[in-house]
């Protein structure tokens, strides 16, 4: 078997094509490396490079509790990175966007991999086209829905709003988990009287796993689910490398036990962003993001 270090580095050694027989269900690992909307520290353009290098350390062995791989079942590919044009933020959101649209119009789910959060917008609106307003499951300090400036409304701060402003996502079947920034007071008022249900890290350190599931479960439903993970809802002492940290978030492992056990969920995509190469220590964040990915692409495998 080659070492994790050689060979090129598609996520978790993937082929860039899918399978021709297309026997098992498809997921195209799409790179998103954009970091226009970013507020304080840039750098998450890198972020699906890092995540996609370390993600070597996930082949070979099968998940610990699932016992399986995504290989195992799923017709896994990496489609490459959405070249972002340069200082053009619409432009580079569009090819997201239609980068997203091109895998689900051929029958894959997308796994993306960020970037700043201001692609989960674009993926969410391929998303919409496809099965119509989505359940969001949202791991993430932040809240997202600032309104942003008049002149620069989509930012990584906006796109939850601009998603429900766009019927992108169903409010009421929508969660955040592990939320812990400062906020606005009109802008917790907004999202709260849109339906969104908000879960602060406080709360689910005290209501432990298995309660806080439980209010995923009830709020999500049996709706077709869209997961987007901002690697910064993990305490910064965990994961540094993340371009707006906040103190006060979840353990690594709150975040990857509630997601282990959500393999019910309708799940038809997923992201994972705000990686920052930059400001990342020994490649802990990275790793982390690879194995939020794999996570989820063997909770897909498990149901086929």
């Amino acid at each position: 078997m080659a070492p994790p270090y050689a060979g090129i580095a598609t996520f978790l050694g993937a082929p860039h094509r899918r399978r021709p027989e297309g026997a098992r269900p498809a997921v195209a690992v799409l790179g998103t490396p954009f970091d226009f909307g970013t507020t304080y520290r840039p750098g998450s353009r890198f972020g699906p490079g890092a995540i996609r290098a370390v993600s070597r350390v996930l082949t070979g062995d099968d998940h610990p509790e699932l016992g399986l791989s995504p290989q195992d079942r799923l017709d896994l590919y990496d489609a490459g990175d959405v070249a972002p044009i340069t200082a053009d933020l619409a432009g580079s959101l569009a090819a997201i966007r239609a980068a997203a649209a091109e895998q689900l119009a051929a029958g894959a789910r997308v796994l993306a991999l960020g970037g700043d959060h201001t692609v989960t917008l674009p993926l969410l609106q391929a998303t919409a086209a496809k099965h119509g307003p989505v359940a969001l499951v949202q791991f993430d300090a932040h809240c997202d829905t600032w309104s942003g400036a008049a002149s620069a409304p989509v930012y990584h701060g906006s796109h939850v709003r601009l998603a429900i402003e766009q019927g992108l996502i169903d409010p009421r079947a929508t969660i955040q988990v592990g939320l812990h920034s400062p906020v606005a007071r009109d802008t917790a008022a907004w999202t709260r009287d849109r339906g969104v249900t908000g879960l602060s890290a406080e709360s689910v350190h005290l209501d432990g796993i298995d309660r806080t599931v439980d209010r995923i479960r009830a709020v999500v439903g049996d709706r077709p689910a869209y997961l987007t993970f901002d690697i910064d809802v993990i305490d910064p002492g965990m994961a540094p490398g993340v371009a707006c940290p906040e103190a006060g978030g979840l353990f690594s492992w709150q975040a990857l036990a509630m997601l282990r056990r959500l393999g019910d969920l309708d799940w038809v995509g997923a992201d994972v962003v705000e990686t920052c190469p930059p400001f990342d220590q020994s490649d802990i964040t990275a790793v982390l993001a690879a194995t939020v990915g794999w996570t989820w692409l063997c909770l897909l495998a498990a149901r086929h």
